[in-house]
């Protein structure tokens, strides 16, 4: 492992500068899962939370929060996304919502943070939305699915990773 690109040789954070960096496709997928109560789960995908569509309401929240995520961390680039997909994946069984977030960008840095930033801001607004009929929701499993573009290449999350 090399050294830090976010710090100068006096030790000062930096943000990146990539402007000598040929802009690529870029393309990142990342996921987050809200694990809930059955009565829960029932009400979400029954569409009788009194706040209104949750999936819906976690949908937009996710986008927006994809197209705010340089402003959320500190030392992300701001960047002119090309696609933010939002989507959900109830799973009866188990009371929980995967939620899948996929993040496109042609530029000169990825897009793996815009992702991450998308499913966790999805996965918060159904906690909110949800959190007067239970607040012992649990969020979970939030990591890169995989990625594509730049000088690092391809990404999947495999089994050496942890679970999958």
């Amino acid at each position: 492992m090399g050294s830090f690109t976010h710090l100068d040789a006096q030790g000062r954070v930096r943000m990146v500068d990539v402007g000598n960096k040929t802009p690529t496709d870029r393309r990142a997928v990342a996921q987050s899962v809200v694990v809930m109560q059955p009565e829960t789960f029932d009400r979400i995908t029954d569409q009788t939370i009194k706040k209104g569509n949750v999936l819906e309401t976690a949908r937009i929240a996710g986008v927006m929060a994809a197209k705010k995520t340089a402003e959320l961390i500190p030392m992300c680039h701001p960047l002119a996304l090309r696609h933010v997909a939002v989507d959900f994946f109830p799973e009866a069984a188990a009371h929980r919502i995967r939620i899948e977030a996929a993040v496109r960008v042609i530029d000169q840095t990825g897009v793996e943070m815009e992702a991450l930033t998308a499913a966790t801001v999805a996965a918060l607004t159904i906690y909110d939305m949800c959190k007067s009929y239970d607040r012992g929701m649990a969020i979970v499993d939030t990591w890169l699915l995989s990625k594509s573009g730049g000088k690092s290449g391809e990404y999947a999350r495999g089994t050496a990773d942890g679970p999958a």
